[in-house]
């Protein structure tokens, strides 16, 4: 029974009435309790003070806020702007850059799957204050601005303090009777912010938590001397930079200790909430339930993006034997369970190798545990291929040399029960050659899952006229089951349906085009082909060859002026990393052929080379869909499985590519006599590599691509500076690993059919039908489903949950 009000309560019932200004209590209850819904977290349904803190002080916010508005009218009499425009208001809000090329990207789509799958799922990250940095062109250089993407706020986000943990670093080892401790180490909190990530259509709403580093209170304080207060507090900068900025490397390893301290950070505070979710597991309780953590495996998987996240499993291991007290054997099979790893690259550039001397100062517990578990991997390898001593250091995951270091694969590995690739040739690629030794020891470890993309994003938000006239033919069922798109073959000869997806194209060329014009003030003709290639710059993904085919182009032109030559505007988008010198040269070379084939008068509008600035996701919203071509040109055996690729083949663009990455896949969905193939396979790049390249018998033997690289070191594209290009052509002709002069004669040769083809509309748009009739396998709906039933242990629920607002 309800205790009688006493009438200090019912003081503070009416100053709370008097302070917000409302006249009907009732009101002010309703509002509450709304905010107190709102306010209670998602595991557990009983409030805490600061739950009905905020709760009280949003309620009496709500009243002000209205008279606050109200009042700013007043004084000014300005009236709210009405019939507001929403693309406008889409347009500012900024991108969370959070990631480099496809890593993030693909992420992103995952989480939308994954709740539109119906999966219980947490994306766990960092969330860095400055993310990937703004591009600007300048003068033809790659230009990096901080991208202060928090600068307004960020309203998808909410703070979750109560749910702050520590992170510890540096500090000692003992060993004691009560087992392992590390002790005197300097610890920094994590902060979580939540973002809601809706499901399509079924009303889930999943968890994205992002971690943000925060001093503790007594940071270097309880240590400074007189007059040292002011200079302890501005070194709370120190632990906060933890999360300061982004490391803006793609497929490059930079072996910097505030790196190797963001990705522990990560791991220890996601381990740690992993952990106090599944002991409370019961939504609406506070009392740990579960105590035993054998049951681990069966309730939660862990899937790591890559081995920047590869500290989880030592990590693991150190708070199931030093903090829970079990057994080494009993914790190493909990971590194995638990833990799948995700390869994404095979360049050895990109494979993350860390010191062992960083290791040894940052964390020292980790480096115990690192060398025990290698310790008992060396001694099961032993056994499995006796007197194999090469094999042994192969495998280790520590590297011996000048400096010793620890491989971060070969540890996620070991540490997993499952391991894949991201496309079927990738998931091949790795079992024959980086991870061949650890294939033969654990052939049942390894899968492949090809990655996929979110129609929701890459069809119905960005392109929302080819979706409708898709669903005028097939339904709208094919958003959450993209393999109905091949139900599209029936209309590949339906003229209407031709017109249709052609009318679509190029009204998005049309809007491009203006979008262009409006922000960056150049002109480009919409009836030529759009040749698209967008992705960060790097020499594997052969940016050059595309320059190459634009010159070879320009010369023809200048050749032959009064031919009917099919029109083109290419456009090249992507960032460098900032020390990456070739790849800003790259950069500069194609804003320099630019400068010249745009001013050449004999051209005219048959040929334009365009900057992509500042490529980013709301740039690739907008060009995708407006892209005749699309460039997936790196050396076979490179590209993991590439993304971009799926996007563009899903928005009505027709590929020109290598058998490379998902590309493989692709031609066999759509038929390879719908993609423009060439160049060299996987195989007759091994054999190149054996009998050795030889870029200067290319460069002799084919005319085309002797003037072409003439006029590049000739100074034709930088007359004020004719050397500027030296580095270029030196590693072209000289110790180009990605092989351009290669591929070049089959690339001009597979881009003159383009050329031909798209002078017949008809037979062009049938070929984009058969590819986007050809695009169900690469949803990312499909991938995550595969690694739910494949890995994870789960199944996909499609049931639609109830909305708040109705009854459960």
């Amino acid at each position: 029974m309800a205790k009688p009000l006493t009438d200090q309560d019912k003081r503070k019932q009416i100053s709370v009435r008097g302070l917000a200004g409302v006249e009907n209590v009732s009101d002010l209850k309703t509002n509450f309790n709304r905010h107190l819904h709102f306010t209670l977290v998602k595991d557990r349904n009983v409030a805490t003070k600061r739950d009905y803190y905020f709760a009280l002080a949003n309620t009496v916010r709500d009243y002000l806020v209205g008279r606050w508005i109200r009042t700013q009218q007043h004084y000014y009499e300005k009236d709210p702007k009405l019939g507001l425009d929403m693309e406008e208001l889409q347009d500012i809000e900024e991108d969370a850059g959070l990631g480099n090329g496809g890593l993030g990207r693909l992420a992103a789509c995952f989480l939308d799957s994954m709740a539109s799958l119906g999966l219980a799922a947490y994306g766990y990250g960092i969330r860095y204050e400055f993310g990937i940095f703004n591009q600007k062109i300048v003068e033809g250089w790659q230009v990096e601005e901080a991208d202060d993407w928090l600068r307004y706020g960020n309203p998808w986000e909410k703070a979750r303090p109560e749910y702050m943990r520590p992170v510890h670093y540096y500090g000692r080892v003992e060993h004691t009777d009560e087992g392992v401790k590390w002790v005197d180490t300097q610890v920094v909190l994590a902060l979580p912010y939540d973002t809601p990530v809706p499901g399509y259509r079924n009303n889930i709403v999943n968890t994205m938590r992002l971690w943000s580093a925060k001093a503790p209170c007594d940071f270097n304080l309880k240590d400074f001397n007189v007059g040292g207060y002011i200079q302890a507090v501005l070194d709370r900068n120190l632990a906060e930079n933890i999360s300061r900025v982004l490391y803006p490397n793609d497929n490059f390893f930079e072996g910097k200790e505030l790196r190797l301290k963001q990705e522990y950070f990560v791991v220890a505070a996601t381990l740690q909430d992993i952990i106090r979710r599944f002991k409370a597991s019961k939504f609406g309780s506070t009392e740990f339930v579960r105590l035993d953590l054998s049951t681990l495996p069966d309730k939660v998987a862990i899937q790591l993006n890559d081995t920047h996240p590869a500290l989880a499993i030592p990590e693991l291991m150190r708070i199931l034997v030093d903090v829970e007290k079990l057994t080494w054997e009993k914790a190493w099979d909990i971590v194995v369970r638990t833990c799948a790893y995700t390869n994404h690259t095979v360049l050895p550039e990109a494979l993350e190798r860390w010191p062992v001397d960083l290791f040894q100062n940052l964390l020292p517990r980790h480096l115990e545990l690192i060398y025990e578990i290698n310790r008992r991997h060396m001694e099961r390898i032993g056994k499995l291929f006796p007197g194999d001593l090469d094999r042994l250091r192969r495998m280790s995951l520590i590297e011996e040399g000048d400096v010793k270091k620890i491989n971060m694969a070969h540890l996620c590995i070991v540490g997993s029960h499952a391991v894949n690739g991201v496309a079927r040739i990738h998931s091949e690629i790795i079992k024959d050659t980086v991870f061949k030794d650890f294939y033969e020891a654990d052939p049942d470890k390894f899968q492949n899952k090809t990655n996929g993309i979110t129609p929701r994003r890459w069809l119905v938000m960005c392109n929302p006229g080819l979706a409708e006239v898709i669903a005028e033919r097939i339904g709208e069922d094919y958003i959450r089951d993209l393999d109905q798109l091949k139900n599209l073959l029936d209309f590949v000869d339906d003229d209407a349906f031709i017109r249709d997806v052609a009318k679509v194209k190029q009204e998005n060329k049309m809007k491009f085009s203006a979008h262009l014009e409006e922000h960056y003030k150049v002109k480009i003709n919409p009836d030529s082909m759009f040749d698209v290639q967008v992705k960060r710059i790097h020499e594997y993904k052969r940016q050059l060859l595309n320059c190459l085919h634009i010159i070879t182009l320009y010369n023809r032109i200048k050749k032959e002026p009064t031919k009917s030559w099919t029109p083109r505007t290419v456009m090249i988008g992507g960032k460098a990393a900032p020390g990456y010198h070739t790849a800003k040269m790259i950069i500069k070379l194609i804003t320099s052929i630019g400068d010249i084939v745009n001013n050449d008068p004999v051209v005219g509008d048959r040929l334009k080379v365009i900057y992509l600035e500042n490529y980013r996701v709301t740039l690739a919203e907008k060009v995708i869909p407006a892209s005749d071509l699309s460039e997936q040109i790196s050396t076979a055996g490179t590209e993991a499985s590439g993304t971009g690729n799926m996007k563009f083949m899903l928005n009505g663009a027709l590929t020109i590519g290598t058998m490379d990455g998902a590309n493989v896949e692709m031609a066999e969905e759509a038929g390879e006599e719908n993609l423009f193939i060439f160049g060299m396979r996987v195989p007759d790049v091994k054999a190149m590599d054996e009998k050795g390249y030889d870029a200067e018998s290319y460069y002799n033997r084919i005319p085309e691509l002797k003037q072409a690289m003439d006029q590049i070191s000739g100074g034709l594209f930088s007359p004020s500076q004719p050397d500027l290009f030296t580095d270029i052509v030196n590693m072209l002709m000289h110790h180009d690993r990605f092989k351009v002069f290669a591929d070049y004669e089959a690339y001009i040769t597979c881009q003159d059919k383009v050329s031909a083809l798209y002078k017949n509309p008809k037979e062009w748009t049938k070929m984009v039908i058969h590819n986007i009739a050809g695009c169900g396998k690469f949803s990312s709906d499909r991938t995550i489903t595969q690694y739910a039933r494949e890995i994870w242990g789960m199944e996909p629920n499609l049931e639609k949950i109830p909305a708040p607002d109705d009854p459960r």
